[in-house]
């Protein structure tokens, strides 16, 4: 079954079974909402515990859910550090306009310049409100590269390519 990513379960909040996510979709609103089913991965797990969020609400830059039957601390405390995950099936009602991209298809692309020098891979996504900015490892050092008009050029999902123009004190 193929999995995708959908938030990162950091830490527990309080001790009535809040989990506090730091959300990896563009699709929050679709993904985390009471009554849906999600997949829980613990941090070295390969097989999931199905959840259904109770409760969800927005605590800074988080997103805090309960889950049916997980009533306290204790009950999260194992899936810290692990993931909460959907399957395709799950992403078939998703809507994308013109030049988006679901995270698993820009993570784990690789970057070059126009001039076809390699910058790295997209390792990351951060997502700071404005745009979102793409985390690429280099060979020695880590990139941050928005995602704006001016600096991507061309995206080729299907290749796993980003050509980017480097702009002076990009890189």
């Amino acid at each position: 079954m193929e999995w995708y990513n959908v938030g990162r379960i950091v830490n527990t909040h309080g001790v009535r079974g809040e989990a506090r996510i730091l959300s990896t979709t563009d699709f929050e609103d679709e993904r985390f909402y009471v009554g849906n089913r999600l997949a829980a991965f613990k941090k070295d797990d390969k097989k999931p515990t199905w959840v259904t969020i109770a409760s969800v609400r927005r605590h800074k830059n988080f997103i805090l859910l309960t889950f049916e039957g997980m009533d306290n601390m204790n009950d999260i405390i194992p899936f810290k550090e692990g993931l909460l995950k959907i399957t395709k099936d799950q992403m078939e009602d998703d809507v994308l306009e013109e030049n988006e991209y679901y995270f698993h298809e820009i993570i784990g692309c690789q970057v070059i310049s126009e001039d076809n020098d390699s910058i790295g891979e997209i390792v990351d996504i951060l997502q700071t409100g404005a745009n979102d900015v793409w985390v690429v490892k280099g060979k020695e050092k880590e990139y941050y590269i928005p995602y704006i008009e001016d600096i991507v050029k061309d995206i080729q999902v299907d290749n796993k390519t980003i050509i980017i123009h480097v702009m002076e004190g990009l890189l």
